[in-house]
């Protein structure tokens, strides 16, 4: 069974998409690019909260500054609350390039493909 265009890319053979599900393709990966922040923040609160024994609020705080490439606000005192941070900081890194990706793919493709459907003759 085929699957509705809506969830994969065209083939460099087909047609680009309409820009309606074009649309749709970006929605979907901002709310996928979205669900794995997410699971990412929750992850770093959690990670604070249990080793720094932070408020939800200021491990919200450090895990969304790392996450955004600022670093931790708060003094961390125990030597597993830096080790964890240290290793959520590269995790952060890696979440960076994936929810770009994400983002990005889209758009790429859909510019890729315009530039190769142009290029026949």
């Amino acid at each position: 069974m085929k699957r509705p265009r809506v969830f994969r890319f065209e083939h460099r053979s087909e047609p680009v998409v309409p820009l309606g599900v074009f649309l749709i393709r970006l929605l979907r990966s901002f709310a996928a690019a979205s669900v794995v922040v997410s699971v990412a923040l929750g992850a770093g609160m959690l990670g604070y909260h249990l080793t720094e024994v932070f408020t939800w609020l200021d491990s919200f705080l450090n895990a969304a500054m790392i996450l955004g490439g600022m670093g931790p606000v708060n003094e961390l005192r125990t030597a597993a609350g830096k080790l964890f941070a240290g290793f959520y900081a590269l995790f952060a890194g890696l979440i960076f390039i994936m929810v770009a990706g994400i983002l990005f793919a889209p758009i790429l493709h859909r510019f890729l493909h315009r530039f190769h459907l142009d290029g026949k003759k």
